[in-house]
């Protein structure tokens, strides 16, 4: 799907020092990307800390994204679990008028076999009446999809019509973009530090992180090495390999979380238990380097 193309951020859930989602700075938020290049909007997904939050809440930042971005960039909603049927049941409620798609994770915490995984996504892609991007990220859910799945449902299914791919492996890019896949089925690098070598095997852009708080660098970095450019593109993926490590040493999303709180963009850095904060001393690395790539995006006019 060529809306998906290119680099879509997934939001964070900004919450106040109380705790409560802080409604203004989410809206800040969706102006700046909208404003800075960036070509579709992630919403309530891994960064967004969905699971912490209420059935309200999520309604709440749905509400208030959907009223901030004025259908400006198409948004793709995060709808996942390990639960077949109640994620089901989620998807049938997501309305096609305001979502381009949906975002779902392989299930986690069951640790599926890959025919499990198979049969979760087909359920999924039979119920649904908005495209599926599946989700693989195997750090997080205990278990990776393989190619071969990938392929399989991208096949058996019109309505899957993506993949992102945060394994760490750019080859599983080229696996899969490599077979015999529908006309426009996106492969889509999860992970900003290897943006270019997914692109080089074959991804078509970025859900990124830190294009919450870098919106158009990140967006330049995605589109030079989609146009070939991998030499620009590297020098941009260089400068900001320090910020991208940085970013998850302690946790996602703590990490983007006090970036964006450093550059004023949110009001607070306040997360939800089980996540904490960074460390003092990794705010003070992170400032160092926020400066630096500050300096360095005024000189190529970013």
């Amino acid at each position: 799907m060529k809306t998906l193309q290119g680099t879509g951020v997934a939001l964070v859930t900004p919450f106040n020092k109380e705790g409560d989602v802080d409604v203004p700075a989410l809206e800040r938020l969706v102006h700046t990307q909208v404003e800075n290049g960036i070509d579709y909007l992630v919403v309530l997904g891994t960064t967004a800390e969905t699971p912490t939050l209420s059935t309200e809440e999520k309604e709440l930042v749905k509400m208030t994204v959907k009223k901030a971005n004025k259908g400006r960039l198409p948004m793709v909603l995060g709808v996942g679990g390990n639960n077949t049927q109640t994620i089901v049941e989620q998807v049938r409620e997501v309305s096609s008028e305001d979502y381009t798609a949906i975002l779902s994770v392989t299930p986690y915490y069951n640790k599926p076999s890959q025919e499990g995984i198979y049969q979760h996504f087909s359920t999924l892609a039979r119920r649904s009446s908005l495209p599926i991007v599946l989700y693989n990220v195997p750090g997080r859910v205990g278990v990776n999809m393989a190619p071969d799945t990938v392929i399989r449902l991208a096949q058996g299914h019109e309505n899957i019509i993506g993949v992102k791919e945060a394994s760490g492996f750019p080859q599983q890019a080229e696996q899969i973009t490599s077979a015999e896949l529908p006309k426009d089925f996106v492969v889509l690098s999860g992970d900003d530090a290897l943006t270019v070598a997914f692109v080089q095997n074959g991804a078509q852009g970025v859900i990124s992180v830190v294009g919450n708080a870098y919106p158009r660098l990140t967006s330049r970095l995605t589109h030079l090495a989609m146009q070939g450019r991998y030499n620009e593109a590297d020098m941009l993926q260089t400068a900001m390999r320090q910020i991208n490590t940085q970013l998850f040493q302690e946790g996602n999303p703590a990490g983007i979380k006090a970036l964006l709180r450093l550059m004023c963009l949110i009001d607070s850095d306040t997360l939800r238990l089980p996540l904490v904060p960074v460390s003092e001393e990794l705010r003070v690395r992170l400032d160092e380097t926020r400066k630096e790539l500050d300096l360095y995006a005024s000189t190529i006019g970013c």
